[in-house]
């Protein structure tokens, strides 16, 4: 099979590594990839955005499946672009594709399928959405609406730090568009993990669950971030766990969306929030993790091609999983000042000495080959990822690479799987 992946992070990079393993594959692209995507898929100069050049090039080389990485293509269409051209793809509609791209509409669906959920208001005045913060107090969470490249959240503390993110994201506009209409919603106090399913519009196929660390520093400290690291599994979410949140989080939302015309297809991903009263729906996302998927890939033991190609085909009632028992962990590496401002092209040495830890692959994000070596190009940059006999094994293999990386201008946290470690695992 011919297959492209669309996108350039992590994530692509950890789907990209784990379908060259497949022996159905003939031949591999990514667009438009980073440098360490090119050691294992052939790079095509399209923009993840740029959907009908997308589509057109996947026509011209007779491409089997796509499999879209990023949320923005999905968005814009991609994926009913695709299926138009009858080009297969692993990926929701654009319809489907809202659950991501409209916060308001991701909680109107969950609401109207029953899912247990915070409360929630949207507001598209500055005026009415303080008045509903102050009427309901503190801590409270301010999100943008639409597309924020996963910053646009404020878990707000206090009253006027709740306050100041309706000004900064509606007002100011620092998520640009994303911040036109804003929902507001319940604090849920628990723990919070990452739950995956793979979708065919009326099968959902559980994945295993991580745990995610948004924060930028140690402690689960500073600005929410993309994702500093991540860990599978994770202890809080049991066999008993994983069943109910798939009969109320999962299951009833892909009915609802199968009886509103809009059936999913690709990978669900709920960001779930353990409370003392059972699981809660924290949002949905329309696409692997980042840099979930990355724990995920080093877990899968199953050929991952055959089963993205039976969810794009409606297949996946006949489809089971392996998993590795061993755990995993990502650590990533951020270039400095991320999430704010941050430095670009300073070049990354000890890459090989790194990868060549026992357990140890070394994943690209944000990186570009220039004059022969690898330089950063984002803010989220390696994630250097790690399989060990324990999440603790795994823990040390992965600090033991990073501090083999020749890299001043990155930073890392040092806690990644903090929870875990502190329960013995």
């Amino acid at each position: 099979m011919k297959v492209l992946v669309v996108g350039s992070g992590g994530r692509e990079h950890a789907l990209c590594w784990k379908l060259g393993q497949s022996p159905l594959l003939s031949r591999l692209w990514c667009a438009p990839g980073n440098a360490g995507i090119a050691a294992v898929a052939e790079c095509v100069a399209i923009a993840a955005e740029r959907v009908d050049d997308l589509v057109a090039f996947a026509t011209a080389e007779a491409v089997d499946l796509v499999v879209v990485g990023p949320e923005a293509p999905l968005v814009a269409g991609l994926a009913d672009k695709c299926r138009a051209a009858g080009i297969k793809v692993f990926g929701p509609s654009a319809a489907a594709a809202a659950l991501e791209g409209s916060k308001g509409f991701m909680k109107d669906m969950a609401a109207k399928a029953g899912i247990p959920t915070a409360w929630y208001g949207r507001f598209t005045s500055i005026a009415a959405a303080k008045d509903f913060i102050r009427a309901k107090g503190a801590p409270i969470v301010v999100k943008t609406d639409g597309l924020a490249a996963g910053k646009g959240v404020v878990v707000a503390m206090s009253l006027d730090e709740a306050l100041a993110a309706v000004d900064m994201m509606m007002g100011d506009k620092v998520f640009g568009d994303a911040g036109d209409e804003l929902v507001i919603e319940e604090f849920l106090d628990g723990e919070e993990c990452s739950f995956f399913a793979l979708c065919d519009g009326t099968t959902a196929l559980p994945l295993a669950a991580a745990q995610d660390h948004k924060r930028v520093g140690d402690g689960d400290t500073g600005p929410n971030t993309g994702g500093m690291g991540a860990y599978s599994p994770t202890p809080v979410v049991t066999p008993a766990l994983q069943e109910r949140i798939m009969a109320t989080c999962i299951l009833p939302l892909i009915r609802t969306m199968a009886a509103a015309g809009t059936p999913y297809t690709g990978v669900l991903f709920a960001g779930i929030m353990v409370t003392a009263a059972g699981p809660k729906l924290l949002e949905y996302n329309v696409r692997f993790g980042d840099p979930e998927c990355q724990v995920l890939m080093a877990r899968l033991t199953s050929d991952l091609l055959p089963v993205l190609l039976a969810g794009a085909e409606g297949r996946l009632d006949g489809i089971t999983l392996e998993w590795r028992d061993q755990p995993a962990l990502v650590v990533v590496m951020a270039a400095k000042g991320y999430p704010g401002p941050y430095g670009k092209n300073t070049v990354i040495g000890g890459l090989d000495a790194a990868g060549a830890v026992e357990g140890v692959t070394v994943l690209h994000a944000g990186t570009a080959l220039k004059d022969g070596a690898v330089v950063a190009t984002g803010g989220r940059v390696l994630g250097i990822t790690a399989t060990g006999a324990t999440v603790s094994q795994a823990r040390e293999r992965a600090y033991a690479a990073v501090d083999l990386l020749d890299w001043p201008d990155g930073f890392c946290r040092r806690d990644i799987a903090w929870r875990a470690v502190a329960r013995g695992l």
